[in-house]
Order: C-alpha cells, then sequence, then structure tokens
C-alpha cells in the first residue's frame, strides 16, 4: 500500500482554543482536512480556566465568519453582538459548538511533545522541504503516537507559561518556595474557597496590565464586603495619567471601563501602590510574605500573592523546527516590529497575515497569542485574520493571503515594556509609551508618598 503524498495528509492545528478552531474551519472553507490537537478534555480549556472574566471585546467580534458557516447549519444563534461574553460563555455558547461540528478532526487529552520533518532534524538541508511534518503527541493515558502532516498551524497559547515576578524576568528568589501562597491567575472570587483565600487578607498584586486591573477591581469589591481586606499593587513604574489604559477614549469600551473601576478601587483607598518597586525576592514572615525590591525596599507583609505580569510562549516542542523569531519577544522576525511594546503602547497594530508570519521552515506558522511572542497587545480579531491569511496561503491563493480583511480598534493600553525601568519616562504627558513616575510608595487617594517600606 502507498504512503499518502503530502498532498493527502491532513494539517495539523495545535490547540482547540479560538484561533485553533477558526483555523479548522477557514482549513474546511479551503477543503482541506484539519486535525486539532487539543492537550485538554474540552474545546477552549484555557478559557475556561478564566470562565469567571467577562471579556472587554463584545460578541460580534469573538466569533470567526468561517466558524459561524460551519454552525449555521446546526441551528446554532450567534449571541447578541453587542454583549460581552465571559470566558465560560465563550467556551459553551461557541467554541465547544464549533468544535462538535468539527467531531473526529478534534482530538481530546492530546499533549503536542514535537514537531519535526519526516526524516530530518533541524540540522538537515537535503530535501527538507519535500518532507512531511511528523507531531508527536502524548495522549492523557501515556501512550504516544505520531502524526504525519502536510502542515502545522501552533494555536496553544501562552497560557500554560506565565511570567514569573522576578524583574529580570527569572522567579524571584524565594518565588518557587512560597508557591502555596502565589497565584498567576484572576482569582474566583464566586467560588467559596477562593474567596475565603483573599477575604481579610493583604493581597499583593502584581502586574499592570487588563488582568492586573480585573483583579484590583475583584480584591476591592470583596473589601466593601469583608473588612481587613486590603490589595497591594506592585509596579514596576509609576502612576500616569495613561497608567489606566485608555478610560473613555478606548475603542473598546469595556476595556476602557475595566481600568476606570481599578483606578476607582485604589482611590476609594481600597488598594495602596508601591512604584518603580522591581522584585528580587519574596521572603518567607511566619505565615505571612515580604516582597523585596532590587534597590533593597521592603514592603509590609502579605498573605498572598497574584502574579499577572504576562505570558511567554513554550517553544520546546519545536526545537527541532526552524524558526525566525525576533530575539527579544520570540514573535516571528517581520511581525516583532509591528507589536514591540519597546516602541508601540497606545495607538494600533497593523493588521497582518501569511507574510509576517512565515518562517524559514516553510508550512509552519505560530497563530493567535503565541505568534506574539511576550508582547501583551493580542485581539481575537487579529489571530482570526491570521488564520484566513495562511489558509489562504496554504491553498495557494496568494491574492487572499495578502489582502487585509481588519480594522482593528486603538488599542487604549499604555506602557511599552521597555519604559518601565524609566523612571524619566514618567514625566511625558502622553504618546510614546511614556505614562510613568519616579519610583515611590504611594497611597492612592489618602495622601502623600508614604516613607519606603510601608504601604
Amino acid at each position: 500500500m502507498n504512503a499518502p503524498t503530502t498532498d493527502q495528509l491532513p494539517v495539523v492545528v495545535v490547540g482547540a482554543g479560538p484561533i485553533g478552531l477558526a483555523a479548522a474551519a477557514h482549513l474546511i472553507e479551503r477543503g482541506f482536512e484539519p486535525l486539532v490537537l487539543e492537550a485538554g478534555p474540552s474545546a477552549g480549556t484555557a478559557v475556561r480556566a478564566w470562565s469567571h472574566v467577562r471579556l472587554f471585546s463584545p460578541w460580534a467580534e469573538v466569533t470567526d465568519p468561517a466558524a459561524e458557516k460551519l454552525l449555521a447549519p446546526t441551528g446554532w444563534i450567534h449571541p447578541d453582538g453587542a454583549t460581552y461574553p465571559t470566558g465560560g460563555d465563550w467556551a459553551e455558547q461557541y467554541l465547544q459548538p464549533l468544535a462538535d461540528v468539527l467531531g473526529d478532526q478534534v482530538r481530546y487529552g492530546a499533549t503536542v511533545t514535537g514537531v519535526a520533518r519526516a526524516g530530518r532534524d533541524r540540522i538537515v538541508d537535503s530535501g527538507r522541504d519535500e518532507q512531511p511534518f511528523t507531531v508527536h503527541i502524548q495522549l492523557a493515558d501515556g501512550h504516544e503516537e505520531r502524526i504525519t502532516a502536510r502542515a502545522v498551524i501552533d494555536a496553544s497559547g501562552t497560557w500554560s507559561t506565565p511570567r514569573p515576578m522576578g524583574a529580570d524576568g527569572l522567579p524571584a528568589l524565594g518565588e518557587k518556595t512560597a508557591a502555596d501562597r502565589i497565584s498567576y491567575r484572576v482569582p474566583d472570587l464566586g467560588d467559596p474557597a477562593v474567596r475565603a483565600r483573599y477575604a481579610g487578607k493583604r493581597t499583593a498584586v502584581i502586574g499592570s496590565g487588563a488582568s492586573a486591573f480585573t483583579a484590583l477591581a475583584y480584591l476591592a469589591d470583596l473589601a466593601k464586603e469583608e473588612d481587613e481586606t486590603h490589595a497591594v499593587w506592585i509596579l514596576r513604574r509609576g502612576i500616569g495619567e495613561n497608567t489606566y489604559g485608555g478610560g473613555e477614549a478606548d475603542q473598546l469600551p469595556a476595556r476602557g471601563a475595566l481600568g476606570l473601576r481599578a483606578k476607582a478601587a485604589v482611590e476609594a483607598g481600597h488598594a495602596s501602590a508601591a512604584t518603580g518597586f522591581r522584585i528580587q525576592s519574596v521572603e518567607r514572615d511566619g505565615d505571612l510574605l515580604v516582597l523585596v525590591a532590587e534597590d533593597g525596599r521592603r514592603l509590609d507583609s502579605v498573605d498572598e500573592v497574584i502574579v499577572l505580569t504576562g505570558f511567554r510562549p513554550d517553544l520546546s516542542f519545536l526545537s527541532e523546527i526552524r524558526l525566525g523569531l525576533d530575539e527579544r519577544l520570540q514573535a516571528p522576525t517581520a511581525l516583532a516590529p509591528l507589536i514591540d511594546p519597546n516602541v508601540h503602547s497606545c495607538g494600533t497594530v497593523d493588521p497582518h497575515g501569511v507574510n509576517e508570519l512565515s518562517h524559514p521552515e516553510q508550512g509552519v506558522y505560530l497563530v493567535g497569542m503565541k505568534s506574539y511572542g511576550r508582547a501583551p497587545t493580542f485581539l481575537a480579531m487579529t489571530g482570526y485574520e491570521q488564520v484566513r491569511s495562511i489558509t489562504a496561503a496554504i491553498a495557494g491563493d496568494r491574492e487572499a493571503a495578502e489582502r487585509v480583511e481588519l480594522t482593528l480598534p486603538e488599542t487604549g493600553v499604555c506602557g511599552g515594556a521597555g519604559l518601565f525601568d524609566d523612571p524619566d519616562a514618567a514625566q511625558s504627558s502622553g504618546g510614546g509609551g511614556g505614562c510613568c513616575a519616579a519610583p515611590a510608595t504611594l497611597q492612592i487617594g489618602i495622601g502623600a508618598p508614604a516613607v519606603p517600606g510601608g504601604c
């Protein structure tokens, strides 16, 4: 029996999240057979992990047109486009129905452990581009398999690899040993066990993006009901006019409102802020934790720590593939300048597709959150456009692949990561990411800067 030709092989999609499932829908629309490999037990496993958090994009912006076409014959009804789903809504009302339509083309409990060219390790040049891909997977029962594919679209995201709290990108000293008191997720305070963990406690919230805003707002709501509940907001930069995002000027109103909720939380005294605080170590103080900065400052002890400093891509299973990645962001080299937080803060990210997402290894693509590497400004609409373009390219339709079919809203997100450590950047009144203040420990809404070490 003859082995199938490369053209007869499936396109493997890694991850059954929003972008991976959209990729499968576009592949079907183009006449290809997708095979979606999902490590978790259901569609949108990572999304379900933050099912209690409401998206700042409405339904109209978080469903993909090709996916909607697949769903239509099932009687699926599009949710009200003007309303905002939670992560749980997104998974149950859209992602799982879409995966169900795909049927056996989605495999659950299948963790990708390696991708390579058949018979060629990373070094070998000879005949490389003519070989199909081999995808190694480990199933939930420990069994291993090897799948042969014509192309690989990696939409595995970054959820499994949160960034540690250390200012140098490494875990802070003591961070691993204090793991029982540290979380890297927005807390679900609707869960009685989680609520008990933070009620009446002092919690440090580390981070300056939408996730940190959400956690601050949740803890502030808890503080209104549970005495002694207080958040300590840890920022590497200072407090400036753009710290809370775009506010009413944000073209995604719910995202702007989220920043305003965080602002209200700190101004009401439910949170204090330690600014210019770059964490070096975590020390035990009995049952409490003490955060220590690189400049020697020590904060008053806290009961819990929530680290919301972003994510980074897991590239370990792609080690035999020739990727072209920016040395800083770990994003495709042509995409990196468009999303680099050292340059881009407020404003837009240009729409992009196959040209910006291609690698030296032909036929492999990183899409969705993973394509952004360590940059934080990804939107679902961006991912849907990415996979539309890539599947067109796989089909040989270069005109469609290179055509821009997306207009992004103003991000309203301020603060280039490269400026976080620059105290002078705080003095800028806007633009270019300058929204920081000189390092200080502040009690927001209470008064003047406190003595270093206290908050």
